[in-house]
């Protein structure tokens, strides 16, 4: 084989040469603490018991969970595209956590073989591994907290080409799917992922999805109080009953109309004198009973009146929760803007919105995926409470954490990591290793 140098000039009377004999080497060597998490808490161990696998043994060369390893861990990196595949199966350090020895001639899945994983899930699949992410938050909060607050929320998801259920919706302009979500509100924990038909209204299946959720957690916790928020998009009388049934706190937001507006008049009267008084911005709270048309009785309605240099803001949210009205907007309802940040991570830092199958359910399991890659920045969080990165973003944390150069050689007894020397984390990274083999599980 032809050995290349490259010449890239002198500097100081020394030439500078780069050649390609450096050894295994990997770029991703911090991926380690990936594997770690996993090994720890079990997830994809428990995660493949929810797939099913019909391949011939005798013709297999890479098992369900080494495929559900490769393509989760390789998303968390950011090789989101099954393209990646065909340059990461041979890397080292993804050789090690999917379970390979690093030296070894045996590569990891192509990307037609990925591809066939993602393509070969059927719906009794997607369904037991969407129960799976509500277990592994219970499993990863033995102790019932004394409440719970859940956030749910839509987003779009742009779709190109020929893939199966995609619509045009006519609020976002665009043809896409329509993904539903649902987050733990303190820690930002995903417990459901559903993907949806473009052309669906943003609470299309929310109280079906919802029951499944808090079903499980009730069960787990019957003392809990459960809280749940979310946008004007879910204020639907189905979602109320359902709360009010199950005696969940909700705070939902409402769109704005005449009749509220006529509600708060006084209330906005008064702020818009004292607007003009002072000339500062002004800001005041009510609360009332309101019934809209399709509402069988009365619910509490909280407003919050401004009035701004732009012009008079009014918003409102119902509730069956008995708060001052400030405590219910100001402390609880707008805190749910924490599930848009969530969802930006995992569309924007983890690529959530690359489902490029043509097969609707394919599109759904590779949601999942996504959302499972997500669990372990989540939990890389929990264990660097303490630290300069304790609300670090995915980005952040990846390029911090797990984007080390190393190289990589096995002997006869170890396989050694030998990580860049001027790596600036070396105590945090120890550090976070310590932290997460000390965990609870």
């Amino acid at each position: 084989m032809c050995h290349i140098q490259l010449d890239f000039g002198s500097i100081f009377n020394l030439d500078i040469t780069a050649d390609f004999e450096g050894g295994n080497i990997t770029s991703d060597a911090g991926a380690l603490l990936l594997k770690e998490i996993d090994s720890h808490y079990k997830i994809t161990k428990q995660a493949v018991g929810c797939l099913s696998d019909g391949r011939d043994a005798a013709k297999t060369r890479h098992s369900l969970i080494e495929l559900l390893r490769q393509r989760i861990f390789q998303i968390a990196l950011g090789y989101e595209d099954q393209n990646d595949a065909d340059t990461m199966k041979k890397d080292p350090t993804m050789k090690t956590i999917v379970g390979r020895r690093p030296g070894s001639d045996k590569d990891l899945g192509s990307q037609p073989t990925l591809c066939r994983f993602e393509n070969s899930r059927g719906q009794e699949e997607l369904y037991r591994l969407s129960d799976f992410l509500v277990n592994l938050f219970i499993q990863l909060h033995p102790e019932a907290p004394s409440s719970l607050v859940l956030d749910m929320d839509a987003t779009d998801d742009p779709t190109h080409g020929q893939q199966q259920l995609t619509f045009f919706h006519g609020y976002y302009e665009e043809y896409m799917y329509h993904p539903l979500l649902i987050f733990d509100g303190a820690t930002g924990f995903p417990l459901a992922a559903v993907l949806r038909p473009g052309n669906t209204h943003s609470g299309h299946c929310a109280v079906a999805i919802l029951k499944r959720v808090i079903a499980r957690l009730k069960q787990a916790y019957p003392e809990t109080v459960i809280f749940f928020r979310a946008d004007a998009g879910f204020a639907l009388p189905e979602l109320y009953e359902y709360c009010e049934k199950e005696k969940v706190r909700y705070i939902i937001g409402l769109i704005t109309n005449d009749r509220l507006r006529g509600k708060v008049s006084c209330l906005a009267d008064f702020v818009e004198k004292r607007f003009a008084k002072t000339g500062e911005k002004q800001r005041e709270f009510t609360a009332f009973w309101h019934q809209a048309g399709s509402w069988p009785v009365q619910r509490r309605v909280v407003a919050k009146v401004e009035r701004l240099e732009q012009g008079l803001n009014q918003r409102f949210v119902v509730t069956n929760l008995d708060l001052e009205p400030h405590i219910v907007y100001d402390w609880l309802y707008t805190q749910r803007g924490e599930a848009e940040n969530r969802i930006k991570e995992l569309k924007n830092q983890l690529k959530a919105d690359r489902l490029s199958c043509h097969r609707f359910k394919a599109n759904q399991f590779r949601l999942l995926l996504h959302t499972l890659a997500f669990v372990f920045f989540i939990l890389l969080r929990r264990n660097l409470e303490g630290t300069e990165l304790e609300t670090a973003q995915v980005d952040t944390i990846r390029l911090k954490l797990l984007k080390i150069g190393a190289q990589v050689r096995q002997t006869s007894r170890k396989i050694w990591f030998h990580l860049a020397s001027g790596y600036p984390y070396q105590d945090l990274i120890a550090q976070t290793l310590l932290k997460i083999r000390a965990a609870p599980v």
